[in-house]
């Protein structure tokens, strides 16, 4: 089914990473962990906002696409991630496809719901950039579209890409030698209230590392880059000494190549913001030898009132974990292919919806998102559920930035 081959294919590019190694890549960061107002994308990354009106819709949506390297392929192209929603608040995710001509941005649809027919053709968004003003212009599913390029108000929050990248071989001395890949991309938040968006950066360098509890010292962004590459680099050379061909054996080391060339991807997006509500995902991919790599997204929402990470805890109320699973249970269904009363372990590993607490908020719900393997298989691919509103407002704790809710922000 299709929906199920859409994470599937936007992975291509990074599977085809493990037997193309190049050459090493580096970048440097901010070097602060509360940056300045200025900072600047890393060359060749960028974040933008883009406004349109679709083909055939009435109201227009906004676009977030990010673009940086596409780390190891030997094609050298600008890789692109976005996202994007209308009124109603539901995000539906864009992957980028490579392309040769340096203005062209190619982009296909990730959300199953965009699949009117689960077996037909990918949705395809095959735009232009344009002189001047830096609009997008081409064809969504072969409809003429113009994306408006929107400027962020002088001294508005806005981010930086900041990028990284290096590569080691397994055996130095060896010519032909098969290479570990690490690579992290962040957006690096500038401009906006300077208490603000010093508390937010902390906070997103918090997520990038992966802690799970707030309140931990954060670390700056080039000082997380290196203690992930230096232990990357270390667990990489101790499995290349393990599996190491004979001296002699110097035809061997080619053999070994496609399962040593590991890779170690972070990148971040921005996958929804609105007035006070920033929602981020931190997508991870890693390579350390077998059939495929291992990836996942974890969402993160932001307060943009105090910078404050909002997680699982503070979004929903207690009682919220006893009829969640239920109301996954009906969403999820038109996703994999399922009709209303067919039971789930019919496409999935689990009879009822487990509740995961990997979550992000947007103004018109919350989205839920199911790593592969957790009820699905790798080939069906990462699961987002989108909850509106509506469904899940009585859920909801006081406090929230999002319409109608009360109570004043909590400060940290």
């Amino acid at each position: 089914m299709k929906c199920f081959s859409y994470a599937w294919l936007g992975l291509l590019g990074l599977a085809a990473c493990n037997t193309q190694p190049t050459s090493t890549t580096t970048a440097t960061g901010p070097g602060a962990a509360s940056p300045p107002a200025t900072l600047v994308s890393s060359p060749g990354t960028a974040y933008h906002v883009y406004r349109a009106l679709l083909p055939g819709q009435t109201d227009s949506i906004t676009l977030h696409l990010v673009a940086a390297p596409r780390s190891f392929d030997a094609t050298g192209t600008t890789g692109h991630f976005g996202s994007y929603y209308g009124l109603d608040g539901h995000p539906y995710t864009l992957q980028g496809q490579p392309s040769l001509a340096p203005d062209s941005v190619v982009l296909f649809e990730t959300s199953p719901e965009k699949a009117i027919d689960p077996n037909g053709p990918t949705l395809y968004w095959r735009l232009r950039r344009q002189p001047g003003r830096g609009d997008l212009a081409g064809t969504v599913g072969g409809q003429p579209a113009h994306l408006r390029l929107v400027q962020p108000t002088a001294g508005a929050l806005t981010f930086a890409v900041r990028y990284f990248a290096d590569s080691a071989a397994a055996f130095p001395q060896e010519p032909k030698s098969p290479r570990g890949h690490i690579s992290l991309q962040a957006l690096v938040p500038t401009g906006g209230d300077a208490a603000m968006r010093e508390r937010l950066t902390d906070n997103i360098l918090v997520g990038l590392r992966g802690d799970t509890l707030d309140g931990l010292p954060p670390v700056t962004l080039t000082a997380l880059y290196k203690q992930q590459r230096q232990q990357f680099f270390k667990e990489y050379r101790e499995d290349a000494a393990d599996t190491r061909p004979a001296t002699a054996d110097t035809t061997g080391i080619g053999a070994y190549a496609p399962g040593l060339n590991y890779e170690d991807q972070t990148n971040t997006y921005v996958l929804y913001r609105q007035t006070d509500l920033l929602s981020l995902g931190f997508f991870h991919y890693n390579y350390s030898g077998g059939a495929h790599g291992a990836y996942g997204t974890t969402g993160a929402s932001y307060d943009l009132r105090t910078g404050r990470r909002l997680r699982y805890d503070d979004i929903f109320r207690p009682e919220a974990a006893q009829q969640l699973p239920a109301l996954l249970g009906q969403a999820v269904r038109p996703l994999v292919g399922l009709a209303a009363d067919d039971p789930l372990d019919k496409q999935l590993f689990v009879k009822k919806m487990p509740l995961t607490h990997n979550v992000y908020l947007t103004t018109g719900g919350a989205v839920f998102i199911y790593q592969p393997y957790e009820i699905a298989s790798y080939a069906q691919g990462e699961i987002r559920v989108f909850l509106p509103l509506a469904a899940i407002r009585p859920l909801l704790r006081d406090g929230l930035p999002l319409p109608g809710s009360s109570v004043v922000a909590r400060q940290e």
